[in-house]
């Protein structure tokens, strides 16, 4: 299985970063990887990806910075990972571009990564940015 790496892992803590912070308006990206303990240079490459998939608007110069699109009950874990990581899938026949297998109808394990694909899929997509606004929420 993929494991998250680090550009996912950031993406999502710089995320429930921004919604902590919405009602600030542009936060500069000094700000965000100042207290996120992350290099500007590193962060502004993840930033710029979720700016392209419109998950964040940002702006130049004075006064600028990055902001939310919409409200953190709107974005789940499932959709930040995707853009960030790409395929989630246990195993690369479970890949959404990945061609048919051939072994498919004779595969003795697909139904157990089928299931294991289904049970990550629905708990990424069932967790929000909202939900993990609160420290260390033992509930999510």
């Amino acid at each position: 299985m993929n494991m998250i790496s680090t550009k996912g892992r950031y993406a999502l803590r710089v995320m429930v970063d921004l919604a902590q912070h919405q009602g600030e308006g542009y936060l500069p990206l000094m700000e965000i990887a100042r207290r996120q303990g992350i290099s500007e240079k590193y962060l502004e490459g993840i930033l710029k990806g979720l700016v392209k998939a419109k998950m964040l608007s940002g702006i130049r110069g004075k006064g600028g910075g990055y902001r939310l699109t919409r409200p953190p009950e709107e974005y789940t874990v499932g959709e930040i990972l995707w853009i960030t990581e790409g395929e989630l899938a246990p195993v690369t026949c479970l890949e959404r571009a990945a061609a048919p297998c051939v072994r498919q109808a004779d595969c003795p394990t697909l139904p157990l990564w089928k299931k294991l694909n289904d049970m990550i899929q629905n708990y990424l997509n069932g967790v929000t940015l909202r939900d993990l606004m609160a420290p260390h929420q033992e509930s999510v």
